[in-house]
């Protein structure tokens, strides 16, 4: 083999064994840090909650990923279509069906329309109306330019609340669209 190819082929070997031995060093560490960021938003999203347990979901409504309950509620994890893919949800749902908090933990809507739904104040602070159900045009305005995507968080909600009070997810709280 050529000398000018062996050794930067040997270099970048070597690199890359010691860029995945730190990797898999550290893993303990980013595990750590991601239970630590996942506690602290949980203890937000449930005001008055410090210890959550994860409990197992085998329900009918299919945007329920994950329940994390606590003594006065549940934080509840949803995955819903939105325009361009998947909106993952954590939901802060009290035990008397009142939503405490949302935050929106992954979401690649279109920039600039959809995407706003993860920081637009004014619309999330609308999911947090005491209503037995949410609708996009009813109760809740949507973003605007981005109907799609709004109406993906709202039914995201509706199925938290849903799952706390014990809605029957073959009523309109869960449909799309909210």
């Amino acid at each position: 083999m050529n000398k000018k190819i062996f050794v930067p082929v040997v270099v970048t070997v070597v690199l890359a064994a010691a860029l995945y031995g730190v990797a898999v060093g550290l893993l303990p560490v980013t595990n750590e840090n991601r239970l630590a960021d996942l506690k602290s938003i949980l203890t937000t999203l449930l005001p008055g909650s410090e210890t959550f347990t994860v409990e197992p979901y085998s329900g009918e409504d299919a945007n329920i990923s994950a329940v994390y309950k606590a003594d006065n509620g549940y934080v509840v994890e949803t995955v819903t279509d939105g325009y361009v893919d998947e909106i993952t949800l954590l939901v802060g749902v009290s035990n008397d069906g009142k939503v405490t908090g949302v935050v929106v933990r992954d979401q690649h809507e279109t920039w600039g329309l959809g995407q706003k739904a993860a920081n637009d104040v004014p619309f999330l602070t609308q999911l947090l109306l005491d209503k037995e159900t949410l609708t996009v045009g009813e109760n809740v305005d949507g973003v605007t330019g981005a109907t799609v995507t709004s109406k993906a968080v709202v039914k995201a909600v509706n199925s938290a609340k849903a799952f706390v009070t014990g809605a029957d997810v073959s009523s309109s709280a869960t449909e799309w669209g909210g």
